[in-house]
């Protein structure tokens, strides 16, 4: 049955709205200390840009060969915005949702890689909120693709940078709600108030005990037994009422929280993990991909934590791509 889901992949149209970001790498080698400070001198070899943020959700969806995709997101009027503009129409992305503004930078991730390892990253951004006029017209955009039911599912991927609201949520929610398709959102804990009625929501544990407003002690045995984990999922499923929690739980895999029970728990799928970034991002383009393909939730879900298993494995942000998903979940599945 699986294997039907992954051929319907290219046939579902998924819009994702939110921050985008450009991730900068820049390769070199450390040979000496600088005599300056107690620091290693880093001789840049090459400079490699990748989509991040919710660009990089865009991207996995992308390389998991999703029927068509909608960016919505703004960037600067600079260099970084017009390589990120480059980038998804480069990959055939639908780019219209995606507005400039001169008056802030395109978020920059720019991380110094030397020996296979991150010696350095710098952020370049401007967190204050996008104005009220550029949201609108991204949210009347989205709303207009719903209505012309030329859109299977929307993913709202905030990083508090400042495009999303609570209120363009509540607006495009309630188009959708109408239309009967699935939203998913992968929050920032504290730059959003509670909205209702998302189709799933997807925390890691750090996020989800920040949103539940509650200290995390630390992992108690398995997930279903960790009494502080629940209490988190039951503050949030009381608080934002969506049909599924779904939680990124690190070495303790994919956990499902529905009606104050555990739904299903999933184990990690990482056969040697060599950077979490962007592992998230993949695991929300993967699930509602799945999802619109005609998998249920438990299924979606260890699609979802398979496809996290492999990007694990890869340096940097990267994203999952079809071919290996299939082999990595016929090698599971064997």
């Amino acid at each position: 049955m699986s294997t039907d889901i992954f051929a319907k992949f290219n046939s579902s149209r998924i819009a994702v709205i939110g921050d985008l970001m450009l991730d900068v790498y820049l390769w070199g080698q450390v040979n000496r200390i600088s005599p300056e400070a107690p620091v290693p001198v880093v001789n840049i070899k090459k400079r490699e840009a990748r989509l991040g943020g919710a660009a990089n959700v865009i991207r996995n969806l992308g390389t998991l060969e999703a029927g068509k995709v909608y960016a919505f997101g703004a960037v600067g009027d600079d260099e970084s915005g017009r390589e990120i503009k480059k980038l998804l129409d480069g990959s055939g992305f639908q780019t219209f949702g995606v507005c400039s503004d001169s008056s802030r930078p395109t978020t920059e991730k720019r991380r110094v890689m030397a020996g296979g390892q991150q010696m350095l990253r710098e952020d370049l951004e401007e967190t204050s909120p996008l104005s009220d006029t550029l949201r609108q017209q991204m949210v009347s955009q989205l709303i207009d693709l719903v209505r012309r039911k030329e859109v299977d599912a929307v993913i709202f991927e905030d990083y508090a940078k400042g495009v999303l609201s609570s209120w363009m949520l509540e607006e495009i929610l309630i188009e959708t709600r109408k239309a009967g398709i699935p939203t998913a959102l992968d929050p920032k804990p504290g730059n959003l108030a509670p909205v209702h009625h998302l189709t799933a929501i997807k925390p890691n544990r750090l996020e989800a005990f920040a949103l539940a407003g509650i200290s995390d002690p630390g992992a108690d045995g398995a997930p279903e037994n960790d009494p502080a984990l629940r209490k988190a999922a039951e503050i949030i499923e009381d608080q934002w009422h969506p049909e599924f929690l779904l939680m990124s739980l690190a070495a303790q895999g994919l956990g499902i929280f529905r009606e104050h029970k555990w739904h299903k728990l999933i184990p990690t799928r990482a056969r040697e993990v060599f950077d979490v970034s962007g592992a998230g991002d993949t695991v929300t383009a993967t699930f509602v991909l799945a999802s619109t393909a005609g998998a249920d939730a438990a299924l979606a879900a260890e699609i979802a934590n398979c496809a996290a298993g492999v990007v694990v494995g890869k340096v940097g942000t990267a994203p999952i791509i079809k071919e290996e998903l299939i082999s990595a979940w016929k090698g599971m599945n064997k």
